[in-house]
């Protein structure tokens, strides 16, 4: 018997719920593939949390998969905080089976003694961010699986801070989880000595808004511009509880629905896949824009941390943003007026991901504000926020995957005060008498022309992981000389810590004389290979294509 079928015959055998067994039976008969997909491995807890298709099996994610998750997360806040009543806030999006593996997971805590707080209903990750700082938790668990399609969910953790767990704590959680290596292990029922599971909503969404709403920067605009149409989907997610309600409590009058999509829907049944960075994602609030006459496309992700925006052209036409052009945008604007309110001041930065545009390094300068870079993934912009908590203050930040936060309230990127932040930057700049395409221009005008580009190579099995590798090597010991004519000036190999002061990542730079970058990143989950194109100047459309064949 292989492997994966003495997996599945513990299944049959051991202590699962009847209803559990006859699907193991069922996909056995039915489908040979997926069965062995389902229990050919484990499901990984990596450093992130888990993320999966859902389903009966190892490989799934389950109401037992979820449960050792938890059973480990538990043992691990037990042994660090014995005896100090340890909380942890618990949201949930509208994926399906995301309420039943909350409330599991609020069930495992509670029987391991930790005093749960939950959502009563759907709401975005960075109000759990948000909430764990506000109650005093020591953790946050979200369930979700962000913009994956339906099939998918996860479970993510964050720390004390709010933000997502970093080393060397995400590697001590790994190791407590996968010493929980049956269902028998986990404690699925509450105990006499359980802990409080208490329910929260209305309360902590009142603080959240509250302190949002306190960032705002130029609220004579706003009120003076109210009228502006905006077009706001929550592509079927958690995002319609709070984003109209940020923008109505704005001054915001013509927030503009479009109806199939505020339904809370983990099928999302309007849309190939709920991703506010895909233009198929957002065609039916561009109808619902052009039938208006809106001036403004804001879409979020399910659990609405990320955001998308389309803005009318100068010809009228509504034109998509990517994520680079949204967060310098937002910085610019940010930057622009922290200076005119005199706010601006020593110990205020920036932070970036190092695969997001220079542009932003290149305004933060203009403003002469202090921009750190952090390694991709929103996680390390918190570590930066929380390293400085004490000798500084985080202004913005951001990633070129369409994450961006402000202020220190959350600790995670955060849709909710993006909507917000970017809805004033449009009244601010009717102020001027322009409009938001417009004020990218001039952005450009002021510091120069950039253009991004990302391409994604795929190389699937054995022979395609090692072909990965190779290219990565060749890369180290044959760096590129010139870029599209310019000499390349500086090589960034982020495997050497001692000389970046990141952690150790398998990621490289090159960087040229006249302003290019391109970033080399293998994927951790995927067999892909991640290639990101920088190019400045008025011909930098063109250089992008010639640093793709140049690359790739």
């Amino acid at each position: 018997m292989k492997e994966f079928e003495l997996r599945a015959q513990n299944w049959l055998e051991g202590d699962f719920d009847q209803e559990t067994k006859i699907k193991v039976m069922q996909l056995r008969n039915s489908d040979p593939a997926a069965f062995e997909d389902a229990f050919y491995k484990n499901l990984e807890f990596g450093t992130g949390g888990l993320r999966g298709i859902m389903g009966v099996g190892t490989n799934r994610m389950n109401k037992y998969t979820v449960g050792m998750a938890t059973q480990g997360l538990a043992n691990y806040i037990r042994s660090h905080f014995e005896g100090d009543d340890p909380r942890v806030v618990i949201s949930y999006d509208s994926r399906n089976n995301s309420k039943e593996f909350a409330r599991i997971t609020a069930d495992v805590l509670s029987a391991n003694g930790i005093h749960v707080f939950i959502f009563d209903n759907i709401r975005p990750t960075p109000e759990m961010s948000y909430a764990v700082r506000h109650l005093g938790a020591v953790a946050g668990i979200m369930i979700t699986a962000s913009h994956n399609p339906k099939e998918y969910n996860g479970y993510k953790v964050s720390w004390s801070d709010g933000g997502q767990v970093t080393s060397p704590v995400d590697k001590e959680i790994v190791a407590e989880v996968a010493k929980v290596s049956d269902p028998s292990m986990v404690k699925f029922k509450s105990e006499d000595a359980c802990g409080e599971v208490e329910a929260i909503g209305a309360n902590v969404d009142a603080c959240y808004l509250r302190d949002l709403l306190s960032l705002s920067l130029s609220p004579e605009a706003c009120e003076k511009h109210s009228d502006l149409k905006i077009v706001y989907t929550p592509l079927h997610g958690c995002g319609v509880r709070l984003v109209p309600e940020i923008l109505k409590r704005k001054g915001f009058k013509n927030i503009i629905h479009v109806p199939d999509q505020d339904v809370s829907d983990g099928n999302f049944p309007t849309v190939i896949s709920p991703n506010p960075e895909e233009h198929s994602a957002l065609e039916m609030a561009l109808a619902k824009a052009d039938e208006t006459g809106a001036d403004i496309v804001m879409a979020t992700d399910p659990d609405a941390d990320r955001m998308g925006i389309a803005v009318r052209d100068n010809e009228g036409k509504m034109v998509l943003f990517n994520g680079n052009q949204t967060a310098s945008l937002l910085t610019y604007y940010i930057l622009r007026r922290w200076k005119e309110l005199g706010k601006l001041g020593e110990g205020k930065y920036v932070v970036k991901t190092i695969v997001t545009t220079e542009l932003i390094a290149d305004i933060c300068k203009g403003f002469g504000v202090p921009v750190y870079n952090v390694l991709t993934g929103f996680k390390y912009i918190a570590e930066v926020v929380k390293r400085h908590e004490a000798d500084g203050e985080f202004i913005c930040g951001g990633e070129e995957s369409y994450g961006f936060n402000v202020g220190q309230f959350v600790r995670d990127k955060d849709a909710q005060v993006s909507c917000m932040m970017i809805a004033e930057c449009a009244a601010w700049a009717a102020e001027q008498g322009i409009t938001l395409y417009q004020l990218m221009d001039r952005i450009y005008e002021e510091f120069g022309y950039r253009k991004e580009g990302l391409v994604s190579v795929v190389r699937k099995g054995i022979s395609g992981a090692q072909e990965i590798q190779q290219m990565m090597a060749d890369f180290r010991s044959n760096p590129p000389q010139e870029m599209c004519g310019s000499k390349v000036v500086k090589v960034i190999d982020y495997l050497e810590p001692e000389k970046t002061g990141q952690p150790s990542s398998n990621v490289l730079q090159f960087f040229s004389e006249a302003g290019d970058v391109v970033s080399v990143r293998p994927s951790g989950t995927e067999p892909k290979i991640k290639f990101y194109f920088g190019a400045k100047g008025g011909d930098a459309d063109a250089k992008i294509e010639a640093l793709k064949k140049q690359f790739c």
